[in-house]
């Protein structure tokens, strides 16, 4: 098989397998009865999704894991790729394992959950340096730049949990994380082979046909929801691609979405705290202020993914 189409390959066969497993993986879902646990202050819409089979992110890493076993681009970063995806996505499992079995509302502890994340985002640093080298391609500049080893790597382990976490973040729709993760993932995809990186294209687009698969499933009205497993699991895989390829810099820009929603996040506490109670938004992340304003939840999906696929283009514009 040519190796051009190796990235196309990885993404039919993603997303096929999610088409014939996702059926066996919810109703084992089903039987464990591992149902999503919705927060009493959460949109009251969502109250109908309680018992949803959640912990769904297991068939979005199964199907990407099983495409790049079969497209085969071994490499030393093709396996760090997998080593930061499948890390992070057991950090989410044993979460949302505390939470639907254990039956422990909050999951992990917030002390666990961030020295497991930023154990893992640094080895993924230490190897990026080693390997892989300090110098970031600069957005809308045929250039790069080069930081110090004291700046680069605190500041990829920053960059790996944050956007672990934005992802986290964004799953509060059915379908958005899933979507807009999709069309990230697929924006990487192509800049990853237009840098020469053949063998993360290959990665990050088992992961875009992995994600469309699981949205068959996850779309309004979901019949599985991705669970801190998945999320975890995919923002690991968007932001361990940019590091290895030199692209961190673009996460910003084809992660907007993702920036928003923690933007939101942050404004709405450094404002609750300032004026002692009052509320910048309805509800935080942004896609719940938009759902208390009336819009029914896939009309707020679409339009986020939307969006996602806007910030998606400009990135791809800004490597050109």
């Amino acid at each position: 098989m040519p190796a051009s189409f190796l990235p196309v390959f990885s993404a039919l066969l993603a997303f096929a397998l999610s088409l014939l497993l996702g059926p066996v993986v919810i109703g084992r879902l089903q039987k464990l009865r591992v149902g999503q646990v919705i927060r009493a202050d959460g949109p009251k819409t969502h109250q109908a999704k309680a018992g949803v089979p959640t912990m769904g992110g297991i068939l979005i890493v199964l199907c990407t894991l099983a495409a790049q076993v079969v497209a085969r681009p071994w490499t030393d970063s093709s396996i760090m790729m997998l080593f930061s995806t499948i890390g992070f996505g057991i950090i989410g499992f044993l979460d949302d394992y505390i939470k639907v079995v254990a039956r422990r509302s909050l999951g992990l502890r917030a002390r666990e959950k961030l020295v497991a994340q930023f154990g893992v985002a640094a080895l993924v640093a230490l190897y990026a340096y080693a390997r892989v080298g300090t110098d970031l391609f600069v957005p809308f500049w045929q250039g790069t730049i080069t930081l110090p080893a004291v700046i680069y790597i605190p500041f990829t382990i920053f960059v790996l949990v944050g956007v672990v976490n934005a992802v986290n973040l964004s799953d509060g729709l059915d379908g958005l994380a899933a979507g807009s993760t999709a069309i990230g993932a697929a924006a990487f995809a192509v800049i990853f082979v237009l840098l020469g990186h053949n063998d993360l294209g290959v990665f990050s687009s088992a992961v875009t046909g992995a994600c469309l698969g699981f949205i068959w499933f996850n779309g309004p009205p979901a019949q599985v929801i991705m669970g801190d497993t998945g999320s975890f699991a995919l923002g690991a895989a968007l932001a361990t691609g940019a590091v290895l390829s030199k692209t961190t810099l673009f996460l910003p820009i084809i992660g907007g979405l993702f920036l928003l929603e923690t933007v939101s996040v942050i404004l709405q506490v450094l404002y609750f705290r300032a004026t002692k109670g009052r509320r910048l938004f309805r509800m935080a992340p942004l896609h719940h202020h938009f759902e208390l304003l009336g819009w029914a939840e896939s009309k707020v999906m679409i339009r986020f993914v939307l969006l996602a696929l806007v910030f998606a283009v400009l990135g791809l514009y800004a490597i050109l």
